[in-house]
This record gives C-alpha cells, structure tokens and sequence, in this order.
C-alpha cells in the first residue's frame, strides 16, 4: 500500500466531520503506543513546556537511578535507554528550547554519575554526539537563551 502526500492528507482532513475526525484521530491511538503517546502529549503537555520539561527530567532521573553497574554492557544498555526516551521527548514537543534543555540535562546526569566516560569510548563518543547536537540546536535559538545555555554548556 503507497501512502499519500502529506497535503492529500491535509485536504481530506479539512473535508471530515468533527465525528468522523474524533474517530480517526482515536482509531490512530490505539494502534501504536507512540501514536497514543504523541497524542497525550498534544492535548494535555504542549500548553505547558516547563511542566512536561520537569516531567522528563523526573523520568530521566528514575532511569539514570536505576543503572545496573556490575558491568560496563548494562551502564551503556541503560544510558542508550535513556537517550531514547530524551529522544522520543524532543521529538514529541518539536522545540529547540526543548531540545537543548533535555539534552543539557542528560549529558548533566552522565557526567555526575561517574560512569568512567574516558577510559570507554563507547560512552565518550556517545557523550560528545550529544554535546555536538546541543551545540547544533544552539545556533537556531534566540540570542539571550543562547547565551544563557552556553554558559551551561561550557560546564559540561
């Protein structure tokens, strides 16, 4: 099955009852969790950044609490888990501010929790990607945040 363009989409949205619409919107929930997920976030999240900011740093930080250390393969397991969450986070609110402020507090809790970043490079070279992308996210934000999260940056 070939999908349609995004603006075919759109033009047979503009053309569905409010009905048939709550019915699609819902029958795409149920289907995949992501969808569900994105959805939530939508109707109940995107009003508030700060709030869902906080709400995943909480979660962030149960998932950086619950790292197994009795081998190296379980820290980079658990810190790539982590990632993906962050991941799913920014790509959820579509925000560069957004972005920038997980990311930071990421690369925060990897630093603060001794995982022995320099002697595994897996670890480094996931830390500096990271690092490389809010540097990245950096340059399409207004000037006095800007600045206010290189000061951030540079501690890391």
């Amino acid at each position: 099955m070939e999908s349609a363009s995004l603006s075919d989409i759109r033009n047979e949205i503009k053309a569905l009852s409010p009905a048939a619409l709550q019915a699609l919107v819902l029958r795409l929930a149920k289907y995949k969790k992501e969808n569900k997920e994105l959805i939530s976030y939508l109707l109940f999240d995107a009003a508030d950044e700060i709030a869902f900011i906080k709400s995943c740093k909480t979660e962030l930080d149960t998932v950086f609490n619950e790292v197994n250390r009795s081998s190296i393969f379980y820290i980079k397991k658990t810190l790539r888990k982590a990632l993906r969450i962050t991941n799913q986070y920014i790509k959820f609110s579509g925000s560069d501010k957004v972005e920038v402020e997980l990311l930071l507090y990421f690369c925060r809790k990897m630093r603060d929790g001794n995982f022995k970043r320099r002697s595994q490079p897996v670890l480094w070279n996931l830390y500096h990607r990271q690092v490389a992308r809010i540097e990245k996210a950096l340059k399409t934000l207004h000037e006095d945040l800007r600045y206010d999260y290189e000061e951030a940056l540079e501690e890391l």
